[in-house]
């Protein structure tokens, strides 16, 4: 997992590529959770890095895309958010979500 900086968040926002980015909080717990889920994901081969937001550096960002509550995976293209998922329910339900934008 990479985390964002802000000089490089416009970039990341504005690129062509799928973009994955797990938003958290650093004492939220269900966070800690959910970062596990998407590391276990993130070491099968050909699946990207996720980027990683903390919520709280970040208000602008939380409030101009609507982030309603951590965690929370953001898939993003060309600064248009595709979808916004709130609900880690496993390993395998977060594989094929993902896995589904790879190819678009």
């Amino acid at each position: 997992m990479e985390e964002i900086k802000k000089e490089d968040l416009s970039i990341i926002l504005n690129s062509h590529y799928q973009q994955f980015i797990f938003i958290y909080t650093p004492f939220c717990g269900t966070c800690k959770l959910a970062r596990r889920m998407l590391e276990t994901i993130e070491n099968i081969e050909g699946f990207p890095t996720f980027h990683t937001l903390n919520a709280s550096l970040f208000p602008e960002f939380m409030q101009d895309y609507q982030v309603e509550s951590v965690p929370c995976l953001v898939m993003m293209k060309k600064n248009q958010i595709q979808e916004k998922v709130y609900a880690f329910q496993s390993v395998p339900d977060m594989y094929r979500k993902i896995e589904s934008y790879l190819n678009r």
